[in-house]
């Protein structure tokens, strides 16, 4: 009996021995991409005790970054992925709003949207840190955070992840949906003036730009995407400058336009500035790749000084754009310009070329999760890999560009999908994922609730508001 005892003993010592084994390695840093992957970590934490919390564990001290960015290539790509076709609109925007309406608004967004970032990015810091994670993407980031949660949400991290991806993939998807309508309406609006016989239609011009898109799109990382983001932000602030000066000419006087819009127009302009700022779906991969991801966050930080310089110039350009033009203000601006003078036509080509070299930007993110979530696991060899590559790439721009063919509403796309993706992205699901990882840490009187309350319906009102005014111009 003695021997039997002994022999259990020592049986139950060795199944816990590789019980603990087994553990352990579900948290091996190689399981784990450090590099700017948005769906390359599938995390498995330890909900026991204090939720695995390390405060010797500093995360950015364990990345291995393959191709790091530094500081300024990582403040381009933050600017470049919000520096698009949306600031264009901005004028219409203001023309929802009014002049004073449109300018506290703008502020008003640009910090909201700053600060969700601020707590996402804070979130995924914590989580890894929990963790002993060296980097997170959004969707791992937001399904660790149920896993941290409230029991009784636990349950429910799986489900987050898979549909944040997908979220993901459709917002990205309609955004660079988006970037073809407006480059294709512009370019026929340029070659109608050089060449005024020829009367091709929009759908056409978007099929043209097809090729050339393919055959860009196939750059697949993020720090070979430097040189692109650098030169759309050269076009795009040379386009600025332009722009100003067209709007400072011939300045009204500011009291002929209207310091306030009505109510009713109030869920365009935020549907639009929302569509126009937000860039969620870049922010974890630009951070997770930085070589100092500690200067993202803080005072002044890649973030803040990244979205001080887009409010600024957000509220620049629909200020004056508004002033300018008043009541025929076109959704995006450059439409204004007079097509026959020669600056005018620079300023076009410009934002089309900045517009064509950001296309690849925005494509990354849906590319990146497509690619580690479905296709990864399935495709083994380097030669499979780069065949299926390319035809990934390619079909992610041929989608596109018949989704702009099947609606070419530039303003109308802007309004509705800034309002669903971008809305629920950008500001409801930080609020949730913030509210979920400190469901124990809701501070005095409860004030990271309240606040994160707030978040949730200042997005629920622009999803359903924006939602209904897009679909009616849509149909309209």
């Amino acid at each position: 009996m003695a021997y039997y005892n002994r022999a259990r003993r020592f049986f139950a010592f060795i199944m816990g021995d590789q019980k603990q084994k087994n553990l352990s390695a579900s948290f091996k840093l190689e399981n784990f991409s450090s590099t700017s992957k948005l769906a390359s970590n599938e995390v498995c934490v330890s909900i026991d005790g204090k939720d695995g919390q390390s405060d010797d564990y500093n995360p950015f001290e364990n990345r291995n970054v393959e191709h790091p960015n530094s500081t300024v290539g990582a403040l381009i790509h933050l600017l470049k992925s919000s520096l698009g076709t949306g600031i264009l609109a901005m004028p219409v925007a203001f023309k929802n709003a009014g002049l004073l309406g449109g300018s506290i608004g703008t502020l008003f967004v640009g910090f909201l949207c700053t600060y969700c970032v601020h707590m996402l990015v804070s979130a995924s810091h914590e989580i890894c840190r929990r963790a002993k994670i060296p980097s997170l993407g959004l969707a791992e980031t937001c399904g660790a955070a149920f896993e941290y949660g409230p029991k009784s949400l636990r349950r429910f991290s799986t489900a987050v992840r898979i549909s944040v991806d997908i979220s993901m993939v459709i917002t990205y998807f309609m955004i660079t949906s988006v970037y073809v309508v407006f480059m294709s309406d512009s370019l026929r609006q340029l070659v109608e003036h050089w060449l005024p016989e020829t009367t091709y239609s929009t759908r056409l011009y978007m099929v043209m730009i097809m090729v050339p898109l393919m055959l860009s799109s196939q750059v697949r990382e993020l720090k070979h995407l430097v040189p692109y983001s650098f030169l759309a932000n050269i076009f795009m602030v040379t386009s600025f400058a332009i722009s100003l000066y067209y709007l400072f000419l011939d300045i009204p006087d500011p009291s002929s336009r209207p310091l306030f819009s009505s109510i009713g127009h109030l869920p365009l302009f935020f549907s639009t500035v929302i569509f126009a700022m937000e860039g969620i779906g870049v922010v974890m991969p630009v951070e997770n790749s930085m070589k100092k991801p500690q200067h993202f966050l803080g005072c002044p930080g890649v973030l803040n000084g990244a979205m001080s310089i887009v409010v600024l110039l957000y509220a620049v350009i629909g200020f004056f754009g508004y002033l300018k033009f008043g009541d025929e203000t076109q959704g995006t601006i450059t439409l204004n310009f007079p097509v026959d003078e020669i600056l005018a036509q620079s300023v076009k080509v410009l934002v089309v070329l900045a517009v064509f070299f950001t296309y690849n930007l925005q494509a990354y993110v849906a590319l990146d999760v497509i690619w580690r979530r479905i296709l990864s696991p399935r495709v083994q060899g380097s030669l499979k890999v780069n065949v299926t590559q390319i035809i990934l790439r390619c079909l992610f721009v041929a989608i596109t560009v018949l989704i702009a063919v099947a609606v070419r509403h530039l303003d109308a796309i802007i309004t509705l999908f800034g309002a669903v993706c971008l809305s629920t992205l950008g500001i409801l699901l930080p609020a949730v994922i913030d509210t979920v990882l400190h469901y124990k840490e809701l501070g005095f009187l409860k004030w990271r609730l309240f606040k994160n309350i707030f978040l949730c319906v200042f997005s629920l009102t622009a999803l359903i508001s924006g939602s209904a005014t897009g679909i009616r111009s849509l149909l309209a």
